[in-house]
């Protein structure tokens, strides 16, 4: 840990890697065209980082618009199962190409570039920071309308990285109804605010279980602090996901792009209406 009572607040001559170092933005590949990117952050993990970002593509890519997928979670990359995505990445003389989803929906994982899926990556913090930019600089994009950064969870050396290597317009925090919700929320919300990053919004995942008979909703993880939390931290709540078995069929069969609900279509709405007013 850097100490702050020898900096000189010149990021120029300093090798320290600390959160308040400017960022020094990477400049995405030349022939990759991208105008919005949305980072989906968490200040823990198994909230459902993963499960989020794929739905708020899925969801932005029935408008008719162009998406992509930067899964930045190296050490835990779930994306490629949730769309059923297989294959070898090509290779070009100047970068790599990324895998289409079955929609058209561009993506980018280390399970792409692994033999065995099951494989651990089991590498250290600087080669894993490094991998998450070349995802950024070393792939031909195209054009995008939208892409959504599956950051690592926490606010640790890769989280980092993704902040300080890409400009993100906005991050969307994905939550659950626990106690320990508002310490969760506040570590992500105050990563963001030491990055200027803007919080577009919260979205609380497994809020609740409706009852197949009655329809009834069951907050089996106690009554929800999402309202609560957001009016702390001055955001809104984009979205509450209910545990759905319907849903985590489709992720385990690898097809996530047949959902048929509707749950965050108001989170899309407040990312479009967002990067609108940007």
């Amino acid at each position: 840990m850097t100490d702050s009572t020898n900096c000189t607040h010149d990021c120029s001559t300093c090798s320290a890697n600390c959160s308040s170092r400017a960022p020094t933005f990477e400049a995405p590949h030349k022939d990759s065209h991208i105008k919005h990117v949305i980072g989906v952050v968490s200040g823990k993990g198994g909230v459902g980082k993963s499960i989020v970002s794929s739905m708020l593509a899925v969801t932005l890519q029935r408008r008719d618009l162009s998406v992509a997928l930067l899964d930045a979670d190296i050490t835990g990359p779930s994306i490629p199962k949730a769309f059923g995505t297989k294959g070898d990445i090509l290779a070009m003389d100047d970068g790599l190409m990324p895998l289409e989803t079955k929609t058209g929906i561009k993506m980018i994982s280390v399970n792409l570039l692994l033999e065995d899926e099951t494989r651990p990556v089991v590498w250290r913090g600087p080669v894993i920071a490094g991998t998450v930019k070349q995802f950024w600089t070393d792939v031909l994009w195209g054009d995008v309308d939208y892409m959504f950064v599956d950051c690592p969870p926490g606010t640790g050396d890769v989280p980092l990285t993704v902040f300080q290597s890409i400009k993100l317009d906005g991050v969307i925090i994905v939550t659950t109804p626990q106690d320990l919700v508002s310490m969760i929320v506040s570590k992500a919300v105050n990563m963001a605010s030491l990055m200027n990053i803007p919080v577009i919004g919260l979205i609380e995942n497994m809020a609740y279980v409706k009852c197949p008979d009655c329809g009834a909703e069951i907050e089996v993880f106690g009554k929800s602090k999402a309202e609560e939390v957001a009016r702390e931290f001055g955001i809104p709540v984009l979205g509450r996901m209910p545990i759905d078995p319907k849903l985590s069929a489709l992720v385990d069969r690898g097809v996530i792009e047949l959902m048929e609900n509707d749950y965050l279509e108001k989170a899309a709405d407040a990312v479009e209406a967002f990067c609108e007013k940007k």
